[in-house]
């Protein structure tokens, strides 16, 4: 629960067992024998969304091992012990390479496997109209569909931790279902479902919602929007958000943290190259996206929307401490204990 004080929010974070948001077996999320001394490692941040870092862009055709490993060694510099590594909407051809690739460079780096816990699949079953689609090119948005899900979880080759998808394209919610069955998180996110769509999601496995207050048009319905609908669903899922006061003002970020309990929220920092450097040019897969002074990003030169973060997540922890006074174990909880929940770790 959450309670303001003096203009900040004071939250008390519980306890709780790490298998209650589970319908997945864990079995499939556990970390490999390298993997396993980051248990250890348990107070520092773990981050579910990471497009690319220090530079290097995980989405690139051009990716090489030398450059993932230099972006793992900063990560774990900066204080995350573990990472989903995010590979976002594209054609179906180009996500299974990419996937097969970042596998490949997974397998053959002792690094690159203490630091990335796995990937997120951040589309192609995402929704297309302007605003939802956010960053995502639309043309390579597709309705959910099992033989496409199958390729990308093979193309992971057992990586694949979490799904980003839109619940109102998957019909009888049969890729969520698959997929949880699989051991895979769902994540509803870039999406505009219906109430009863979100709650039938449920039944079939979904247990989070991806970065709640983006991944949405600017101006919606003042009652009935996704928001209104993820919070009135907030005890059923797990709700990220993106904490760097820019993809959400840190006075909606105050309210949401009274809305939704605090264990069942959790912050990424949804890093693109530009993280860990500063403002400039960087690439986002095949896309050029500009970061200005403030570190707000967009893409092409189109500031209609956002185009992922330029701030890692232990700077959000920060800025957490300093914009919304929270505590060390409230900034653990929501940048590492809660992660590590979801992971079954």
């Amino acid at each position: 629960m959450s309670v303001a004080t003096a203009g900040k929010v004071n939250i008390i974070a519980p306890v709780y067992d790490c298998h209650c948001f589970s319908r997945p077996s864990t079995e499939c999320l556990r970390p490999s024998r390298t993997q396993g001394k980051n248990m250890q490692r348990s107070s520092e941040y773990v981050d579910l969304q990471v497009n690319g870092y220090l530079g290097v862009d995980f989405n690139s055709d051009q990716l090489t091992a030398e450059d993932l490993h230099t972006a793992c060694a900063a990560i774990r510099e900066s204080g995350v012990a573990g990472i989903l590594a995010t590979i976002i909407t594209d054609h179906m051809e180009v996500m299974v390479a990419r996937l097969s690739r970042l596998r490949q460079l997974h397998e053959a780096d002792p690094l690159v496997r203490e630091t990335v816990w796995g990937i997120h699949i951040e589309g192609p079953f995402i929704n297309r109209e302007k605003g939802y689609v956010g960053a995502h090119p639309p043309d390579a948005v597709r309705p959910a569909n099992l033989d496409d899900a199958k390729k990308l979880v093979e193309a992971a080759g057992g990586l694949a931790r979490l799904v980003t998808l839109a619940p109102e394209g998957d019909q009888g919610m049969q890729v969520t279902r698959f997929l949880a069955d699989a051991g895979v998180r769902v994540s509803a996110g870039h999406c505009n479902p219906s109430l009863e769509q979100l709650r039938a999601a449920i039944d079939a496995g979904l247990t989070l919602f991806t970065h709640l207050g983006n991944g949405c048009p600017a101006q919606v319905d003042r009652h009935d929007n996704i928001i209104q609908r993820v919070l009135s669903l907030a005890d059923q899922l797990i709700v990220c958000w993106i904490a760097d006061g820019i993809h959400v003002p840190f006075m909606a970020l105050a309210n949401y943290l009274k809305c939704v309990d605090f264990d069942r929220s959790l912050v990424v920092s949804d890093a693109i190259s530009a993280a860990g450097l500063g403002p400039g040019r960087y690439s986002l897969g095949e896309h050029e996206v500009i970061v200005d002074e403030n570190l707000s990003t967009c893409m092409d030169g189109d500031t209609s929307h956002l185009a992922g973060s330029a701030t890692s997540l232990p700077q959000m922890a920060a800025k957490l401490r300093d914009q919304l006074g929270l505590t060390e174990q409230q900034v653990q909880t929501l940048c590492c204990g809660t992660p590590r929940r979801v992971l079954g770790l």
